[in-house]
């Protein structure tokens, strides 16, 4: 017993609310040595993510230090929807939620896939109906119906075919948790100080402000030829924006800026690739093993290193 004789409720550690591919989960252990120390010291006040995806880093940062204000970004419209409305309408949300899990879990197999598809037709019909520039209170569906169908598809894995439309198959979970309630109403806190913005990395630059870290996530170079997958959003990432993000990196470092990225290592298949050693030759990279499983080749989907590159001096070990 507290004082006062009541019960303290431990709060619930925020994280990620959508599985995403290329999420940073299994990497934060090593992460949180690879961090700015001006996190530790307490002089870094503001946080940046123009790849937000799933927001594993953020969320690590943020409970651990002391932010004061966040700064996130996508071009992925859809997943810059479903941040605001957790974090401007979660309790509107969660009443979606609830009524997917509670309609989808009674429903045996055939009625699930039955029930499944007509939410993946209509979630796709749907998108020529939402005004993705201004905030309405039919995104709050719309958020509700993506995390369904993120929760509920093969591998939680959002993907868009050449048309736009979201086309991953149902997946085979005999209990899945569609409404994490306390998750969402974590992550609803944590983003009351935070500025979401539909936007490209571009943007970083001109609102970036002193005492900054700034963790850049893009989409990444395919590990080999068979390895490609950049259907997150409608948008194109390929070495030449890998090297306008160089370009970007180096802006902000002379602007005084820590910053960190990480993306696919090419020596994994090629041991002479030097593409990224080149591009960040004047900064620190370090390379960390991760488990990587989305990929064509099965040999391909087990453990590999990943490389993160950073403007200041690490820590000794």
């Amino acid at each position: 017993m507290s004082e006062g004789g009541k019960n303290k409720i431990k709060p619930v550690l925020a994280k990620p609310f959508l599985k995403w591919a290329g999420g940073k989960r299994q990497l934060l252990q090593q992460f949180q040595h690879l961090y700015p120390p001006g996190l530790k010291n307490k002089n870094i006040k503001n946080y940046y993510e123009p790849f937000l995806g799933s927001g594993a880093v953020f969320f690590d940062v943020v409970q651990q230090f002391k932010i004061e204000n966040s700064y996130l970004y996508d071009v992925n419209e859809e997943l810059v929807l479903v941040w605001k409305v957790i974090q401007q309408d979660v309790h509107k949300l969660l009443e979606f939620l609830h009524r997917y899990e509670k309609s989808y879990l009674q429903l045996d197999t055939k009625q699930r896939s039955e029930y499944f598809y007509e939410q993946r037709t209509n979630f796709n019909l749907q998108r020529f109906n939402i005004g993705y520039q201004c905030y309405h209170e039919n995104w709050i569906p719309r958020a509700a119906q993506l995390i369904f169908l993120n929760k509920t598809c093969f591998n939680g894995l959002y993907r868009v075919n050449s048309k736009g439309e979201f086309n991953t198959p149902i997946g085979d979970y005999s209990h899945p948790t569609i409404c994490d309630a306390d998750n969402l109403l974590s992550v609803a806190s944590l983003l009351g100080n935070a500025t979401i913005q539909y936007a490209g990395f571009n943007t970083v630059k001109k609102d970036v402000l002193s005492s900054s870290f700034v963790y850049f996530d893009p989409p990444y170079r395919p590990i080999s030829k068979t390895a490609v997958f950049t259907s997150y959003s409608k948008f194109v990432f390929n070495d030449r924006e890998q090297i306008e993000l160089a370009r970007i990196f180096k802006e902000l470092d002379k602007a005084g800026a820590s910053i960190m990225l990480s993306n696919s290592d090419p020596k994994n298949i090629i041991a002479g690739d030097e593409f990224f050693d080149d591009l960040y030759k004047d900064y620190n990279i370090v390379r960390v093993d991760a488990s990587r499983k989305i990929n064509s080749r099965a040999d391909l989907r087990g453990a590999i290193k990943e490389i993160v590159i950073t403007n200041y001096k690490l820590a000794p070990g």
